[in-house]
């Protein structure tokens, strides 16, 4: 089997994206649509898009596709990026993950049959030539068993792993290269707990580097023994975030795959994010390599947070 830059495993869903005009109306309120896009959903097919698109080729595994027109349809839009979809072969008489997203003002609201997939177990056992045979792993956590062997066979063939949002005692993490947890998910997981003495519970468990994010606002990183830093993202006015965190993820993963230091890898992250941001929609349109090094030779940021 010939080799590929990046092997992603993970969530797959097909999504239908709404553009509201205004803000996301209150219970029994109205909201105008001015657009519907029919896009990907699921962390690991967006970030697989974001990757080719920058130029990487890409293996793409993970949960099942139906033979219904969602499935059919995210099939299509990840072949037609140039993704290896061999292993996501439409299953007869079954409907995949199913996703809504309203986009209001800069931001997002999400419905979908994530709690059926995880509950039925419906995904593709991972295929260890197909992970050996990558440069670098992007992985989704969510689905524990085969998301776990996706890591040890990595790890066990120095292939760098970078995955997002596991909990600080997650098995996973001595296995992974880098890890990506957002804001959502600290306060989710972790609403009471002071992010400094989180951040040192993840890097005594985690075997590379950990990444805060917040948003607009300054993200935290660092390695186990090493000092913490702190960087702001680009500033941009978003037309939709949808898919912004996973398209930071693509960073990383295309970060690691020339050889580049943390700062340059988060660098180069946050401003393929930031260029998703301003697009609509953001995953099926964001940027090649040169757009991004164009991106970030003309904007400057705010500089490093205190």
């Amino acid at each position: 089997m010939p080799g590929h830059d990046v092997y992603s495993y993970g969530v797959v869903a097909s999504s239908t994206q709404y553009v509201l005009g205004g803000a996301f109306p209150s219970v029994e309120g109205y909201g105008e649509l001015v657009g519907t896009h029919y896009i990907t959903g699921g962390e690991a097919a967006n970030s697989s898009i974001v990757l080719a698109r920058l130029g990487a080729s890409v293996m793409l595994d993970g949960n099942w596709l139906g033979e219904d027109a969602g499935g059919k349809r995210t099939r299509e839009l990840l072949s037609g990026a140039g993704i290896d979809v061999t292993r996501l072969a439409p299953r007869s008489g079954y409907t995949g993950v199913q996703e809504v997203v309203f986009a209001a003002e800069g931001k997002r609201t999400i419905f979908g049959t994530y709690g059926a997939l995880q509950e039925n177990e419906e995904w593709n056992q991972p295929v260890v030539d197909d992970i050996t045979a990558a440069k670098v792993v992007c992985l989704d956590p969510f689905f524990k068993a085969p998301a776990m062997k996706v890591a040890e066979v990595a790890s066990g063939a120095g292939i760098p792993v970078v995955t997002v949002d596991c909990r600080h005692d997650d098995p996973l993490l001595p296995h992974v290269s880098a890890l990506i947890v957002a804001e959502s998910f600290i306060r989710d997981n972790y609403p009471d707990k002071d992010t400094m003495a989180l951040l040192s519970q993840y890097l005594e468990a985690a075997g590379g580097l950990v990444i805060f994010t917040f948003g607009d606002a300054p993200m935290l990183y660092a390695r186990r023994g090493n000092d913490t830093k702190s960087v702001f993202p680009y500033t941009v006015n978003p037309v939709d975030t949808t898919g912004g965190g996973d398209s930071f993820r693509a960073g990383i993963v295309y970060g690691y795959l020339q050889g580049w230091d943390d700062e340059t890898m988060i660098d180069y992250a946050s401003a393929v994010a930031a260029i998703n941001c301003t697009r609509s929609p953001g995953v099926l349109n964001s940027p090649n390599a040169d757009e991004v090094t164009r991106f970030i030779s003309t904007n400057g940021k705010e500089g490093d947070a205190a």
